[in-house]
């Protein structure tokens, strides 16, 4: 999809900026992306890359412009994305399964239908065995795979994945990426995933977009010469790697944080 088309989510003339700013962190930003896809951003600490998502689930309020969702602007509809952080934000105090019924708590689920779907799903990411531990109990990405659950939970069909792992180590970070993919082919999500990782965004994803200045005012756009299913080995082909190298470059020259 080229830049303007209308597509699952579509940014048009959007500008935003903190009430304690000086100039805007994202100004006439226009971009969109096809349903189902996995489209990431990436960029260097604080370039607004999560602003990005807190434009599209409303908890900052942008200056000019719309945002759509399925063509609709999101001020007019409800539960039309799941937000996922860097932080698994799970309740100490509440078992994984407890954790999980959360959202589908706020959507009034009656609780036979929270148990048949916190059930299903728990088997489906590996942790039915773990339902009635609490958070303390899991490993990194024990605790990252019941927070992909419960967004998953939300019934929304855009997910945005806020640097989801990068708290986790080298091997981990490896698995929980090969498992991010097997999750998105099964369950024909949309997802938006916000990275600093070059080639964790190459490994994941069909479509980069890089922040190469601020404010935001447009996206230079990649698409991943890879196809689906991935594995690691992917990874070393001379196509990738130049992809890589560039991407690496073309940010250390041009991003200003």
């Amino acid at each position: 999809m080229e830049q303007g088309d209308v597509g699952m989510l579509e940014f048009k003339d959007v500008s935003f900026r903190y009430a304690q700013g000086v100039k805007s962190t994202v100004e006439n930003l226009s971009f969109s992306m096809e349903e189902k896809s996995f489209v990431s951003i990436i960029g260097s600490s604080g370039c607004g890359k999560s602003t990005i998502f807190r434009l599209i689930n409303g908890l900052e309020k942008k200056e000019k412009g719309e945002i759509l969702v399925d063509g609709k602007r999101i001020e007019e509809i409800k539960n039309y994305s799941a937000y996922m952080p860097q932080k698994d934000l799970l309740y100490p105090w509440r078992t994984v399964e407890k954790n999980l019924f959360l959202p589908m708590e706020i959507n009034n689920t009656s609780k036979e239908e929270m148990k048949e779907k916190t059930e299903k799903i728990l088997k489906e990411v590996g942790l039915f065995e773990y339902a009635k531990r609490y958070p303390k109990e899991l490993s990194g990405g024990m605790k990252q795979r019941a927070a992909f659950a419960r967004t998953l939970l939300t019934g929304c069909d855009l997910l945005l994945l806020d640097e989801p792992f990068s708290a986790l180590d080298s091997l981990t970070k490896i698995e929980m990426q090969q498992w991010l993919l097997a999750e998105w082919e099964k369950y024909e999500k949309t997802i938006l995933f916000v990275t600093h990782d070059v080639e964790e965004a190459i490994f994941l994803s069909k479509k980069i977009l890089v922040v190469t200045q601020t404010p935001i005012t447009k996206f230079e756009e990649y698409i991943v010469p890879m196809e689906y299913s991935r594995k690691r080995e992917d990874m070393k082909t001379k196509e990738i790697i130049e992809l890589k190298e560039y991407l690496i470059s073309n940010l250390r020259q041009k991003v200003r944080v």
